[in-house]
């Protein structure tokens, strides 16, 4: 007996499920927290260098009284905006300034020897203020960022092959008590590489969660309503942003807020001792046992006992007995030794990197569009919310593939016609921004979705684990594109449209998987890519009609 068929005799989509699905979703609301807390802990306030003589007047009676702008005047040199310098200050006091029309050119400068001032009207602390990372250090901020992601990137390359071989659960409790740990440390940290660090392992931990949550309710959920759980999840993933901007809101203290993000996940931790074991993995790994013990307590809760006595250890055995051979150690290399699994993980590799690239490079420079950051936080996270709700009804009318490669090129259109837009122009180019961003949400969910089902169960993990290995590397690089945009205005946005392009053709050459069973093996897999399934279903009689079209390889 089919899996799909044990799980229909317990109940495919009962209260277990929705159980289930509601606990593993809680978390993925602090995703967004932790992947764009830098937006607010690492905010860099307006700033300039601490002047030669005290602030406060203490020096002198003639400074005591003079105005705190006229100190300044007197101190920092102006830029090309007629702002104070961010990282220059005048050698000597240049006292001639304070006469009126009086410009006095030549004047010899300093880089900054005694500290900044900093303004703390919009964010109490930073860790930019906290450790000056400006001017000369100021690639130290985006250094911290591209760490986390190489945490998560590494977390993949882990927890991937590691989830396939000791199971979901297992790798999720670890991960989230992981989170809470090493998240909880960042906010104690006493300087900045130890900072780092605790990013860095905290980004370890999230890629556990990102790749099992998904996993996890792929495996106990039926195929029709794969799309509409992922789709959910994706959801609570985006309202996370609009979740993030309200606690920057009311935690202006950097500490605070990297606190606040990460005690959650010791109550995540707790409670999901009580979520069971992937049966269906259970089964593929021949541990019958634990998996009769699992399909019997979901079938109590779905109110299917009867139905779950049923089933017999011997019936979880024919069927383990089926896979046993081919569910020896797997690595990631069997990503890459078939035909078909070549083909899934080249393409899901550019797909997953591009999307991930352009996606971060535009929510990590929130600065740069001249409205109140905590604002067009939540304008990012509304449109990312409003784009997964299109994706998620479209998924199920167009088909996976179709909305994959038509998101990507969409989003790259969109973002390359901007660089085209005046720049006096801000409301148009916001908007153009905001529907690509938009795209590559949609792009996003339907990617995690669209790998699930690719990927067989035995390789399921790996696999899942090496596209998100390649959105975490497109995500470690767009900060450094970021920053060429200092020395070339319009580059980031050429090179954020470009990569969704490429990788949308890409995504044509991916089997379409609506309404399709996931598989188990990668023979499966190969087996499926030298036929072509047709599913055509008549409303009128309620039948679903499958044929079966010989054909080549794509």
């Amino acid at each position: 007996m089919a899996f799909g068929d044990l799980l229909e005799k317990v109940g495919s989509m009962g209260l277990f499920q929705v159980i289930y699905i509601c606990f593993l979703s809680i978390p993925v609301l602090m995703i967004a927290s932790h992947n764009l807390v830098q937006n607010f802990s690492a905010a860099i306030p307006e700033h300039h260098c601490q002047a030669n003589i005290q602030m406060n007047g203490t020096q002198s009676n003639f400074t005591r009284y003079l105005d705190p702008h006229d100190l300044l005047k007197v101190s920092i040199p102006l830029d090309g905006e007629q702002r104070p310098e961010k990282c220059l200050r005048f050698t000597d006091i240049q006292w001639r300034l304070l006469e009126d029309n009086n410009t006095v050119l030549g004047l010899k400068t300093e880089p900054c020897q005694d500290g900044w001032v900093f303004d703390d009207s919009i964010f109490a602390s930073s860790i930019v203020t906290e450790w000056e990372l400006v001017c000369d250090l100021r690639s130290l901020k985006e250094l911290a960022q591209s760490l986390f992601m190489a945490g998560v990137l590494i977390g993949a390359l882990i927890f991937g092959g590691l989830s396939d071989r000791f199971g979901r659960r297992a790798v999720l409790l670890w991960s989230l008590l992981m989170i809470g740990v090493m998240g909880t440390g960042a906010a104690f940290s006493p300087s900045f590489p130890v900072y780092c660090l605790f990013r860095f392992l905290s980004g370890v931990g999230l890629s556990g969660l990102l790749l099992n949550y998904i996993c996890l309710s792929l495996e106990w959920v039926p195929t029709k309503f794969r799309a509409i759980v992922v789709s959910f999840q994706a959801y609570c993933s985006t309202a996370g942003q609009v979740v993030l901007a309200g606690m920057a809101y009311w935690l202006r203290d950097w500490r605070w807020l990297q606190l606040a993000i990460s005690l959650p996940f010791f109550i995540f931790f707790l409670y999901s001792w009580w979520l069971p074991e992937s049966a269906r993995w259970l089964i593929v790994n021949n541990k019958t046992k634990v998996a009769l013990r699992n399909l019997k307590r979901v079938a109590k809760m779905n109110g299917k006992k009867e139905e779950g006595e049923k089933i017999s250890l011997e019936m979880l055995q024919l069927e383990a007995a089926e896979s046993a051979p081919k569910a020896s150690t797997h690595s990631i290399l069997d990503l890459f030794r078939t035909p078909a699994m070549c083909r899934i993980s080249c393409c899901l590799m550019f797909v997953s990197f591009s999307t991930n690239f352009a996606y971060f490079g535009l929510s990590m420079d929130l600065k740069n569009f001249g409205l109140n950051i905590h604002l067009v936080q939540m304008l990012f996270g509304g449109i990312d919310v409003f784009a997964k709700i299109i994706c998620g009804v479209a998924l199920n009318f167009f088909g996976r593939r179709t909305i994959q490669a038509t998101s990507l090129i969409l989003a790259g259109i969109f973002l390359l016609v901007n660089t085209a837009v005046p720049l006096d122009m801000h409301t148009f180019r916001i908007t153009l921004v905001m529907f690509g961003k938009g795209c590559l949400a949609a792009s996003s969910l339907c990617t995690y979705l669209f790998g699930g089902e690719l990927f067989p169960t035995i390789v399921r993990q790996t696999g899942m684990g090496f596209i998100t290995m390649m959105a975490r590397l497109g995500g470690i690089v767009a900060p450094m594109v970021l920053m060429a945009g200092d020395y070339v205005l319009f580059l980031p946005l050429v090179v954020f449209g470009g990569a969704p392009i490429i990788s949308g053709v890409a995504a044509c050459f991916l089997p379409e998987m609506l309404n399709a069973p996931l598989l188990d093996t990668i023979e499966e897999v190969e087996e499926r890519a030298k036929r072509k399934e047709v599913v055509t279903i008549r409303e009128n009689t309620k039948e679903i009609v499958i044929q079966t079209i010989e054909g080549t390889r794509l």
